[in-house]
């Protein structure tokens, strides 16, 4: 385990990182209904805690396909700006379309290292991240990043997912599709989904990082769809890391893989209702 934990390769990672999300952001945006109403809630909770007001400058880090800057743009109103970044060109792309759509011109986009933030000192009210800390190699390095740019008295919000138990709607497809890929169990360290959700980690790296009064909370975030079946879609079209375990499987062996997942799936299926617990916690700090 040490050995492998060793040989990590931050930039071949972060490249691949890249290169999925301009795979899969088409597919992300496309089920924005989906996920705007499974992350609507932590999202609500995560601007509360950041405490964003009209005419403020906003930095959102890892946005994706458009969220939640798009919630905070809403927020700060044509007097603010928001900055919505991503490591991936083609669904930072989409996340301004999207900004679009709505007449939301105070939203600027620009592809950006949440590692390495190219913004001057002390020149943001906020940084949010939604769903992005957690895969970033050097988590701690990049909060202290978005405190730099932090004005002091600043807040930075996080949402990570909590553990493996309280989510099955991502380890139970994830331990299946390990088990298929013949993948080792993540070494510690090493990003991924539940890598900051165990007890004190995201509060230990707020403070590390040089934050003050840290404040995380629980929040469940089940996920309610028609059936195993329609949460098999969404997990093989935007799931873009479902897809990357198996990438070195065979077409047959990756769809015996996700006719097992669904199998294992409809036990949260009851009569036109599919409905799978999931956590999330919210982390705020002050600069």
């Amino acid at each position: 385990m040490t050995e492998q934990h060793s040989v990590f390769d931050a930039t071949k990672y972060k490249n691949a990182q890249r290169e999925q999300w301009n795979k899969d952001g088409a597919a992300w945006r496309r089920w924005n209904p989906t996920l705007d109403r499974w992350y609507g809630e932590v999202t609500r909770q995560m601007l509360d805690l950041a405490r964003i007001e009209p005419g403020q400058r906003i930095l959102d880090v890892a946005a994706g396909a458009g969220e939640p800057a798009v919630s905070a743009a809403q927020r700060v109103g044509p007097s603010g700006h928001v900055l919505a970044t991503d490591i991936s060109e083609g669904i930072i792309a989409l996340a301004l379309q999207f900004a679009r759509e709505r007449g939301l011109g105070q939203v600027e986009t620009r592809v950006m290292d949440g590692e390495n933030v190219d913004l001057a000192d002390a020149s943001r009210d906020a940084v949010l991240c939604r769903l992005g800390l957690m895969y970033m190699p050097h988590p701690a390095t990049a909060l202290r990043e978005w405190r730099r740019v932090l004005r002091a008295g600043g807040r930075v919000a996080v949402v990570v997912f909590s553990t493996p138990e309280r989510n099955p709607w991502g380890a139970v497809p994830i331990s299946i599709i390990r088990r298929r890929a013949q993948l080792p169990p993540p070494v510690p360290g090493q990003p991924g989904p539940f890598s900051l959700g165990g007890p004190g980690v995201l509060e230990g790296l707020m403070r590390q990082a040089g934050f003050s009064d840290p404040e995380v909370r629980t929040v469940p975030v089940p996920l309610n769809m028609a059936s195993a079946a329609e949460y098999l879609r969404l997990a093989r079209e935007a799931f873009g890391a479902f897809n990357a375990m198996m990438s070195h499987l065979s077409p047959e062996e990756c769809e015996s893989a996700w006719d097992e997942v669904e199998v294992a799936m409809r036990d949260f299926e009851s009569p036109g209702r599919f409905d799978v617990p999931g956590e999330c916690l919210v982390g705020a700090a002050t600069k």
